[in-house]
Order: C-alpha cells, then structure tokens, then sequence
C-alpha cells in the first residue's frame, strides 16, 4: 500500500476517488473490520506501523571523515613543523584549534538526521479498532491495510484512513498539509483523482488530530506508505548542501597548500644552488611554509560564527548550525509558510455588515484590543453592532485566556474570534453568557453547515444560529436595519449575499448571525431574524510588512509557499506587499507542469498555494539550480523535507513541531519574520568580517614571501630570521586578525544585493587590495633592507629595522583592510578591539627589540630613535597607496549596486 503526496505510485488506488465499496474491494475488508488471524498476517506482509530510520553512519565514521578537510591537513602538518622547530606553544595552539574544529563538526552532524526521531514521536501510542465487529484497544504500531478504526475528539490519527463515517468530524491538519483551521471531514463524497491532500475531506491522515466530533475510517496506508512514510522518505533521502562559506574555506586551503608547497621547494633550492647549509634552508623553507598556512584560520571562522550567533539569540534567532550563519548572507530567495509565520495563526475578525452598514475591526490576533470604523472613522460600536456580536458569543463554546504574558484561545479559533471582536466593542463576555445561560443547543455539522443554541434570556427564550451566510440568509424572513426589525425581501436578500461573497473575494472567511425568540431549539431553523454578517481572516504580522520591505531593500525576494486556498494566500499576500508582478499558482498547477517548464517560469511566481511537501521539494530545488540562495520557513511537518533541502532552513520556535526544528538550521525563537532579517543581517557581516581577515592575512602573507624570494633572487643576506618570520606570522594572525572578525558592519550593509556565493571571496577589488598591499610591503621593505646595509648599519641592525617595518605595515594594514571599498578614514578607530589588540602587539614588538634575553632567540638589535623615525616613515606609506587603490577600484571596477526598492541601483 502506498499514498505519496502528489507522485502516487499510478499501480495504486486513489483511496479519495473510490466509492466506499471499491476501497472494501480493494482492501478486502469489510466496515466489520478484519479477523484477529488476518490482522496478524498482514502484519507479517506490511510491517509494523512505524517510520523506519534509515542507516545511520557510524559515530567513529562521522569523526574521521572531519578530518578529510584540506585545511585540517594543512594544520595537522603545521603542527609536526612547528614541533621540529622547537615551537611547543605553537604546536599546541594548533592542536587546540583543530580540536575544535573537528568536535564541532562531528557534534553538527551527529545531531542533524534526528528528524526522523521526532517524526516518530508524533505518532499515536494506541488506537481503537474494530476486529470481528468488536472493539478493542491495540497498540498503534499493529495497525494493518484494511483495520477499521473508530476516532473521537482529542485522539491523534494513528495511520491513513479512508473516512467509513463522520459525525461533525473536524481535523487539525496544520502540520501537515498548512492549513490554518481544523478541517471538516465527510464520508459519503467521492473525490477528483488529483484533488491534493488539503482538499482531501473524505480522508484523515497519521499525525493530524481530532479536534471535534467522531468517525471511523478503514486503513489504507501504515508506516512509510502513510503522506508522514512520505515525508520521512524525503527527509531520509536529502542531502545538505555545502554552505558557501565552506566551499569558500576548501579552495582557499587548496590553494595555500599548493603554495605552501611550491614555496618550501623553490627557497630550499635556491639556497642549495647559492651554497648555504642544507639544514638551514631546510628549516627556513620549512618557516616560510608555516607563515603561508593562516593557522587561526578556523579559530577566527569559529569565532566570528560563534560571536554572531550570540548576537543573534538576543534578536530571537537560534543557530542549530554555525555555518549557516554566513549562509543567510548570501540568501537570495526566501521561502515561507503563511500559516504562523507572515500570519498569526490567530484568526481575526476583521469586517462586519450589520443594518445594512460596512463596519472594519482593528487589531490582530487573540489580543482583545482594537477599535472600530464606520465611513472612514473611528466611532463606538452601536447598539446592532453590539446584538450581533452578543448574539455570535452566545453561539459559540470558544474563550480566550490570557497566560505565559499572552492571549490563547480555548475551543475552535473561528469562534474564538467572534469573542475577541465582543471584548472589543466594550462586552463583558462572562456577563453575557451569565445572563442568558445556555438550556439547549444543536451542534455545527458539515452537512447542515450552522449551529443553534436556545437560551433563557430575562424569563424568556431566544434561539441564536450562526453559520454559513447562504444557509442562515435562507432560513431567515426578517432582518436587522438601521430602522429596526424589517422583513427580508428578495432585493435585501441579495444585497446580503452579495455582501458576503465581496467579503469572500477579499479571502475573509464569513458567518451570519440571527436570533428568534422561540421555546424550542428545533423552532429556530425558520424565520429567523439576520443579526449581521462577520468576516474573519488569519490576519498578517504587523511586522511581517516591514521585514519583506527590508528584504526587498537587500535584493532578496520573498516567495510564499503555503497550503492554504489561493485566495486566502493571495490576499495575505497582497496586504504584506509580497504579491505585486507576480503569480499565484496552487499545487494542482504546478503537477501540470514539466521540469523545464517550471523552469522557465519560477521566477515569475510570488504565491504557491494548495500546496504539499513534494511541491514545496520542488520548488526550492528548481530555484537552487537557477542559481539561488534559498532560505526556507515553516513550522509544520509538512515542510521539514524543504527546510532539510534548502540552503537555510528555518523553524518557528514557538509553532513549529520538533520534526521541523530537527531538520532545520535555524529557529525563530519568537516566531517572527522580523528576525529573519536580522539574522540575514548578521550573515553578511560575519562574511565580510572573514574577508577582511583573509585580506589582511593574505596580503601580509604576500609581503612575507615576496620580500624573502626577492632578497633570494637578488642575491642578497636573508632579511629576516626563520623566528622572526613565525613571529610575525604569530602578530598578524593572532590579536589583530581575531579583532577583525568583530568588526562593526558597514553602513551600507543592507542595502547592498545579496553575494553572489560563486563569486568566492576573492573578488577583482580584494585581489587587487591583496596584491597591491603585499607587494607595496615587499618592495618598501626590500628597499630599507637595501639601504640599511648600505648605510654602514650591521646585519643584525638592518634585519630588526625591517622585521619591524614588516610588522607596522601590516598592523597599518588591519585598518585599511576593515573595507574594501570605505577610505581608511571612514570611522577609523571604530573597531576598539583592534586598537587594543594593536597597542598589545606594539608593547610585545618593543620587548622582542629592547629586552636583552629576547635578543639572541630573535636575532634583534636595539634600534635608535632615527632608526624608528625611518622605519615608521617607510610603513606609513601604505597608507597612501592602498587609499589610492581603492580610488582607483571604485572608479575603474563596477561598484557594488546598492538595492532601491526592488532595483538595483550602482
């Protein structure tokens, strides 16, 4: 037996499209249920009805494979060199960052395929069969194809169901298929073929609840067959795309690795053909490679990541994984759920029509406070507007409390609204129903489509009925006016119903309301008196707006993917600015459309609605392979395999279940799309905050070697020590580099496009400002080295003014290197971090130069007041020429675009 979402296996009944007696057929059972024998062998045919893991690799597996990473290697190596060289603090620091790295990794992914777990746990312990006609209680994981199970309010469905009956038969299907509100279910109906699992009403599936009313269904789905088999299918078979940042890293390890490599062989080599000790080159080769390799490279990644997320719980967003932190940064599309995350999932009483009247309701939400509008102002709720809504709360059985610093409704959320809409126009809930309690009632069903309570009202009776418009217009032969009670002619009557259906075309969901007063509840199915009518929506954050403006400032657009009506979808869109050029389009549609197809028209598409998790699959792969950065919300079982898929999955915290916030990377802890944008915002600075460090760390690299092969080129002593060049490489990759990874963000942050993550790093701007800077170094230091030896300085005094020189310049560097595209004079000293760091590093550099027992170890000389005065004129020179690379870059290379509403602008 299998039920997939929308790719059915063809070889397989549509369960909702076949009469009753087919599905029996079919299943060969009867509404008697099966024998306990033929339970038992079926069993043994099926399997329990559970969801099966899939192979798990071994723990000692995930550990060693996080040692497959180039620049792991690299570091792993670094620290044996570091060990020949008699560098036993270094090695350990090596060790400690590679440590880290590696536990950090193994804990990720040990921890990401639980998912499936939390599927498991929301699966009914028991369930009430029929066997031989009896009824009994069996454990649910026994459960077989052709089992008649019986349900009644408050029981978790314990496997698909093909629905045998339905007594006002309502199910909560929200984390499955989206839908905000429960769902009336039906049995006695046939189906289209391609109706999608929303529009489903004959059937009930695993995992959904009960939430009013009673029914029994025959089992044609268990275990993975079962649309949460489906699911967990998906979950089971989707790999995790790499983040950007990780490909990133991998090529820059790459590269240093084969530059490392290159290096060590053409030093050692050139200083065998010139004649110096093997041993010493081989040393000073080895020196030279460890300065390549950026050691505090996955220290100042993990750092940067780290700090970030600290900054992003306090904006409510809680990283599962570190390294989607920097994948938000280059998000280009967001894909989100309506229900619960641009909505409240509250529903809200937004229009009235009483006395022939429009009315509008302010306020969202279970939070009973809001005002009320007639003609365009503000005006207290008159005496028919208060009757109706009096009339709609003795109606109903919903309450609202108020706990854990918010409103929660108690009872159906549709009648929940109609109290808080009561609360508003200045009703005292608890007295009215105390001064017209309840004696008699007939409850809502899906067939009749309204419900009738009679109270004593004062010694007298009074029946109120709401329900469908056209069913309570229809019963009614009077209706409320500005005049008073009037009789209900044929023109008011349309004038009514047409009332309601514009109400309809703006997705409110709508109730009428009228009284009688009458003795017996059954009486008050005629001749009513029409109170009024009511539209209600899941109405929009009132944040939710600001956030998708924010996101279009940032050149990232926002697509909602929801499995409500396209209507409602559209609406909500509409009122959220989301839905503008754009298409809406439902599951259905989508089913009719090719790969290449959708392909070609994905980008024009603002709304998906009626939508299952296979659709949701589908398109955050199409718009993956056009080349975007895609982000995923939601709270509902129904999207963990998108939120598995997409490049950053995102939970609500508050909503989502546990299958969701498993599969995820992140959660919105306050159920906010708001902090969204937040944390898109602290992506892009964690990004740009590891640019600058490789810029600076790379560009000081290159001053490094360049001066050293130039100096062996030309014939020349070696300007630095092999310890004076792993101390360099320890200044310039330690404070410094690490007070970069918290630097402010620049102004203009989020109003730039998203990265394009194929682009890398290393863009035409930060290679230039790279080069330029080592280079710049390598030649100035070159130069004073030159100069030292020519001036009648000693070797020893010549190699400490340009190891010092070296250094200067490169802490000049840490400031220049804070943008690459900002002047240097841009806030300069914004980063206190870095001041600190760099007045540490001065402290440290003046002891290395003047602290006699550091003198032999370092090879240093204690420089004169004119040495310093040179030295500090040769490294401020940086300064100048970077500022006037960057001129040139911003004036010569395409500048980054700035986002302007929806364009981008340069």
């Amino acid at each position: 037996m299998t039920l997939s979402t929308s790719k059915q296996d063809p070889a397989q009944p549509r369960w909702h499209a076949l009469e009753l007696t087919d599905v029996f057929t079919h299943l060969n059972s009867s509404p008697t249920g099966l024998t306990p024998d033929e339970a038992a062998k079926r069993l043994s045919i099926y399997g329990p009805n559970e969801l099966q893991a899939a192979a798990r690799v071994s723990p000692w597996t995930l550990l060693l494979n996080q040692f497959k990473n180039v620049l792991i290697i690299i570091l792993l190596i670094a620290t044996g060199l570091s060990l020949l060289l008699g560098h036993g603090i270094e090695s350990v620091a090596i060790i400690v960052i590679v440590l880290f790295a590696v536990l950090l990794g193994f804990i990720q992914e040990y921890r990401a395929e639980r998912a499936i777990e939390a599927l498991r746990r929301m699966a009914a312990p028991n369930a009430t069969v029929l066997r031989d006609g009896i009824e009994q209680s069996v454990p649910a994981h026994t459960l077989v194809p052709g089992d008649v199970v019986l349900l009644r309010a408050g029981d978790r469905v314990p496997a698909d169901l093909r629905l045998i009956e339905a007594l006002n038969l309502q199910v909560e299907e929200a984390a499955l298929t989206g839908e905000s509100v429960p769902v009336e279910k039906t049995a006695a109906i046939t189906l289209p073929a391609e109706a999608p699992v929303a529009e489903r009403r004959n059937m009930v599936y695993a995992g959904t609840s009960i939430s009013y009313g009673r029914g029994r269904g025959v089992v044609v789905a268990t275990g993975m067959q079962t649309e949460f088999g489906v699911i967990a299918t998906m979950l089971q078979t989707i790999e995790t795309g790499r983040t950007p940042l990780q490909d990133n890293l991998d090529r820059v390890g790459h590269i240093l690795a084969r530059s490392a490599l290159v290096i060590v062989a053409v030093i050692t080599l050139l200083g065998f053909w010139r004649g110096q000790p093997p041993v010493e080159m081989i040393i000073f080769g080895i020196a030279l490679a460890v300065a390549v390799v950026p050691e505090a490279l996955p220290a100042v990644v993990t750092i940067s990541l780290a700090i970030g997320v600290q900054r992003m719980v306090k904006r409510n967003a809680l990283m599962r994984r570190l390294p989607a932190v920097e994948t938000l940064g280059s998000t280009s599309v967001i894909c989100t759920d309506k229900t619960g995350t641009l909505t409240k999932d509250e529903m809200t009483a937004r229009r009235l029509f009483v006395a022939g009247r429009w009315w509008d309701i302010t306020g969202s939400g279970y939070d009973p406070v809001g005002e009320f509008r007639c003609d365009d102002r503000t005006t207290p709720a008159d005496e028919a507007v208060r009757r109706l809504l009096e009339g709609a709360v003795l109606a109903s059985d919903a309450r609202i409390v108020y706990r854990e610093q918010r409103w929660h409704a108690q009872g159906d959320p549709t009648e929940a609204a109609l109290v808080v809409a009561a609360i508003k126009a200045g009703l005292v809930v608890e007295e009215v129903v105390s001064r017209a309690p309840r004696i008699a009632e007939i409850p809502f069903s899906s067939e009749t489509k309204r419900m009738i309570t009679l109270h004593e009202v004062e010694g007298e009776r009074v029946a109120y009925a709401k329900g469908a418009p056209e069913v309570i217009v229809s019963a009614c032969s009077h209706w409320l006016t500005p005049n008073g009670v009037a009789p209900l002619q044929p023109e008011d009557r349309d004038t009514i119903l047409q009332a309601a259906q514009t109400m309809a075309s703006r997705a409110l969901r709508v109730l009428a309301v009228a009284t009688k007063a009458t003795a017996d509840v059954a009486d008050a199915e005629h001749d009513l008196t029409l109170l009024g009518l009511v539209g209600m929506i899941d109405p929009p954050r009132p944040e939710a707006k600001a956030a998708i403006q924010t996101c279009q400032q940032a050149g990232i657009r926002v697509v909602m993917i929801t499995g409500d009506h396209p209507l409602t979808a559209a609406a909500i869109a509409r009122e959220l600015g989301l839905l503008t050029h754009g298409r809406v389009i439902t599951g259905v549609e989508l089913d009719t459309l090719s790969d290449e197809e959708f392909a070609r028209t994905v980008e024009t598409i603002d709304v998906y609605a009626r939508v299952a998790p296979v659709h949701k699959l589908r398109v955050v792969t199409t718009l993956q392979q056009k080349g975007y950065v895609v982000a995923m919300t939601g709270d509902g079982v129904n999207d963990a395999p998108a939120l598995k898929k997409a490049d950053i999955g995102i939970a609500m915290g508050i909503t989502g279940t546990d299958v969701t916030k498993e599969a995820a990377a992140m959660t919105i802890t306050d159920d906010n799309f708001a902090s969204i944008v937040a944390a898109v915002e602290e992506g892009r600075r964690i990004f740009g905050n590891i640019k600058k460090y490789l810029m600076y760390l790379l560009s000081s690299n290159i001053g490094e070697i360049t001066l050293m092969a130039g100096a062996t080129f030309a014939g020349l002593p070696l300007p630095l020590t092999a310890v004076q060049i792993l101390y360099v490489n320890l200044a310039t990759d330690g404070l410094p580099a690490l007070a970069l990874a918290v630097d402010p963000p620049e102004d203009d942050l989020m109003r730039q496009p998203p990265r394009d993550p194929r682009r890398g790093i290393f863009t035409r701007p930060v290679v230039g400002l790279m080069l330029a800077g080592g280079l710049w170094s390598a030649l100035v230091n070159i130069s004073l080295f030159v100069w030292a030896l020519q001036s009648g300085r000693g070797l020893a005094e010549a190699m400490t003014m340009t190891f010092v020189s070296l250094v200067l310049i490169q802490f000049f560097k840490a400031y220049n290197f804070r943008s690459d595209h900002l002047s240097v004079f841009h806030r300069p000293f914004a980063n206190r971090w870095l001041n600190l760091a760099i007045l540490w590093e001065l402290i440290l550099l003046l002891g290395v130069v003047y602290l006699p027992f550091l003198h032999e170890p370092f090879g240093t000389f204690p420089l004169s007041l004119i040495d310093w005065v040179i030295i500090g004129g040769v490294a401020l020179t940086i300064v100048p020429v970077l500022e006037l690379v960057k001129w040139v870059l911003r004036h010569r290379v395409p500048a980054v675009p700035v986002v302007e509403g929806d364009k981008a602008v340069q």
